[in-house]
């Protein structure tokens, strides 16, 4: 029988590391002024955070200082972590990179360190202590603001892309019952599910009953995304909307006829104006020329 070592368990620090910590603390408040001024000087030295003011670099220094000593002071990063969400919403749509968080915070341990060299200079084995105390807590500190300005970058940029894509595949309502979706660019299966899904809503928003899906700005589209129209379509008449789609370019209409498509079932038209046309008729409307309704009247 094979005994299984036990699961390391983060020990607590010790008593010693615990002391040597709020010697260090001690240390960092009593000199705040002095280190979190060196430390905004450095930034702008190192020519980060270039889209800030230098009022707005000390200002951010002053708060980014405090929070890390108190994190330093209480082992717990809860404050840090949600000052640094509230930091990267507000620096995020102002151009700030990652690779300047990052750099920012790595010239805060590094004037911290210099701090700590000069006061234990004559007294190398507590600096040693005290470092062996003191850099765990900074590494934790460090990871702590950067994964939290990669998380809320992330999120930015996944509500931009979510934005970009219901701006690129809008739903038109022309006039009461007709619907047009104009579609410009390359169709992924991302983006068509995408489509599909704002189309519907569209149809019951409005209760549309017919649909112009203009494809002239798609130069061509795989079998895949051919495949995703032709559902499209037929979940459009199972709401009730008859669906007119209009330019097609030869290849799409080629691939659209090897993936065994019946035909009977697309309504196509050559142009967008032709598919209003239709649209209309479907619907009821006459247009009648100027000349002949001034006449009639």
């Amino acid at each position: 029988m094979v005994n299984k070592k036990p699961a390391s368990v983060p020990q607590p620090p010790s008593t010693q590391s615990t002391e040597l910590l709020r010697e260090l603390v001690a240390h960092l408040s009593e000199h705040r002024t002095q280190l979190r001024e060196e430390w905004a000087s450095r930034i702008t030295e190192a020519q980060l955070l270039t889209a800030m003011t230098k009022d707005e670099i000390f200002a951010e220094a002053t708060s980014v200082y405090d929070n890390y000593v108190e994190a330093l002071a209480t082992g717990t990063l809860e404050a840090l972590q949600s000052y640094s969400r509230n930091l990267s919403e507000r620096i995020i749509p102002r151009g700030v990179e990652t690779h300047e968080v990052v750099g920012i915070v790595l010239l805060l341990r590094d004037v911290l360190a210099r701090s700590l060299f000069a006061k234990y200079q004559g007294d190398f084995t507590k600096l040693n202590r005290i470092l062996d105390a003191y850099e765990p807590a900074a590494n934790r500190i460090a990871n702590t603001v950067a994964v939290g300005f990669v998380q809320e970058r992330e999120r930015v940029i996944r509500q931009q892309q979510e934005a970009i894509r219901e701006l690129s595949t809008p739903v038109l309502q022309v006039r009461e019952r007709l619907l047009i979706l104009p579609i410009i660019g390359v169709i992924d299966p991302q983006r068509a599910r995408q489509l599909t899904e704002q189309l519907l809503r569209g149809i019951r928003t409005n209760r549309a009953k017919v649909v112009v899906i203009d494809i002239t700005g798609v130069a061509a589209m795989d079998a895949t995304v051919a495949n995703h129209l032709v559902q499209t379509v037929e979940a459009s008449r199972l709401l009730g909307a008859t669906v007119i789609v209009t330019g097609l370019s030869p290849e799409i209409a080629l691939t659209i006829v090897n993936i065994g498509v019946d035909l009977g079932k697309m309504n196509t038209v050559g142009d967008l104006q032709g598919g209003i046309e239709q649209a209309e008729r479907l619907l009821g409307y006459k247009v009648i020329p100027v000349e002949e309704a001034t006449a009639a009247a």
